[in-house]
């Protein structure tokens, strides 16, 4: 409870009540805008499209942003980056056919290119707002906000999306961009950072570096035996979820026979399995062995993912759908916290940042040719086979994770210098 309190620190609770409310806003705008699209089109392409305008950012300026971050008053980038974000989503209100779908593209681009800068300084501008031994407890904190959003989001998207249409949804969430930009203009007291020029040259020498240091990060995976053999996992699970998302849509609206309300109730029902899983992993984690853990989670996560993709064809209602996705939260959320654990302790610190940027990256890249195989596979092949085959790959990869898993780590154990010099 004692780390709760530091939500009646006034600046700090000012940045988490923005942060929730700005989340629950992305979440009833994830929830409505994919099932429009798709309603408006008949295309799994086009759905691709809007997600592809959504990934593209931050694989080419997910660093470059920060560089511009770090020369820039944090607290002014976020109130003026959300309050661009409000404006950005104003075209959206003219979006009524096929036609004019190439608007939502843009917009989509435009907003996730905006966010590379807000997002950096939120995290940024926290440790000015709490004590350094408080940093664990705040960024828990911020991180429950965003698991709180994508319980409640979701079926309010649903609802404004089946009532008013893109439109509706659009403007929701133009305006809880606007109560973090009034909320972080109320802080108080908050030290200032100077302010420096930067120059397009810096953004290029960054862009430059950022590809120097995947480079770098994919030496140290591939010589590092535990990463590498965890590097298998972050590809499936990177692909599949490129997958998932495009036909995530098409599997509620052709095998259930919904719409965005249901589309917001499963979305919020895996939301609250996360959150279940979350604090199961807490209270599992000293007791469980890492690979073990890390491999049966994704081996479940797999295995419920082929039952509930195959459930509508055996009758299944969509209560037990809904069941089903609550489930499939639980192993979800205990993955990668703990395979992300194994990394950080397996890695030197001084290579650490480099992999997992060089994992961040390419996850991104796989995300996008995630993105391209659903949307060119679900008409030749049919949506729930290549649903299966993304599912049977998470499950695979967590049966190869309990073989190899171990034995990796066995040998890095004996050969702690094996890495990259």
């Amino acid at each position: 409870m004692r780390n709760f309190r530091l939500l009646a620190r006034r600046n700090f609770g000012l940045l988490w009540a923005g942060g929730l409310i700005s989340f629950i806003g992305d979440w009833v705008l994830f929830t409505g805008m994919p099932i429009f699209i798709y309603r408006i089109t008949g295309s799994a392409l086009a759905t691709t499209l809007m997600f592809a305008a959504g990934v593209v950012p931050s694989v080419l300026l997910g660093s470059v942003a920060g560089v511009y971050v770090d020369r820039w008053d944090r607290r002014r980038t976020i109130i003026v980056g959300n309050l661009m974000l409000a404006l950005v989503l104003v075209p959206l209100a003219f979006v009524h056919d096929a036609g004019t779908i190439w608007i939502v593209y843009l917009v989509v681009f435009a907003a996730a290119t905006i966010g590379q800068f807000v997002n950096p300084a939120v995290g940024a501008l926290l440790p000015r707002l709490v004590e350094k031994d408080e940093l664990v407890p705040a960024n828990s904190l911020n991180a429950s906000s965003a698991n709180l959003a994508r319980i409640v989001g979701p079926p309010i998207g649903g609802v404004i999306a089946a009532a008013a249409g893109i439109t509706g949804v659009a403007i929701v969430d133009a305006v809880t961009f606007l109560a973090p930009a009034l909320l972080v203009g109320l802080m108080c007291g908050v030290p200032s950072t100077a302010a420096a020029p930067a120059t397009v040259e810096d953004g290029v020498r960054a862009w430059r570096k950022l590809w120097r240091d995947w480079a770098a990060g994919l030496k140290v995976i591939r010589e590092r035996r535990v990463v590498s053999t965890l590097f298998v996992l972050v590809g499936v699970s990177s692909i599949g979820e490129g997958v998932f998302r495009v036909l995530f849509i098409l599997y509620v609206v052709q095998l259930l026979h919904g719409g965005a309300s249901e589309l917001g109730v499963l979305m919020s029902m895996q939301g609250i399995g996360s959150v279940i899983g979350s604090f199961a992993l807490v209270a599992i984690s000293a007791r469980v062995a890492p690979a073990p853990l890390i491999g049966w989670t994704a081996l479940l996560f797999g295995a419920i993912d082929l039952v509930i993709f195959n459930a509508p064809g055996f009758g299944a209602t969509f209560t037990v759908v809904a069941a089903l996705f609550l489930l499939v939260g639980l192993p979800g959320a205990m993955t990668f916290p703990t395979m992300f654990g194994v990394i950080q302790a397996s890695v030197p610190d001084e290579y650490r940042g480099r992999v997992l940027g060089a994992m961040g990256t390419t996850a991104s890249l796989l995300a996008l040719v995630g993105l391209g195989i659903g949307g060119a596979l679900a008409a030749p092949l049919g949506t729930v086979l290549v649903l299966n085959v993304q599912g049977l790959g998470y499950a695979i990869a967590g049966a190869t994770m309990l073989v190899l898993l171990p034995r990796a780590m066995d040998r890095d154990r004996d050969d702690p210098l094996a890495i990259a010099g």
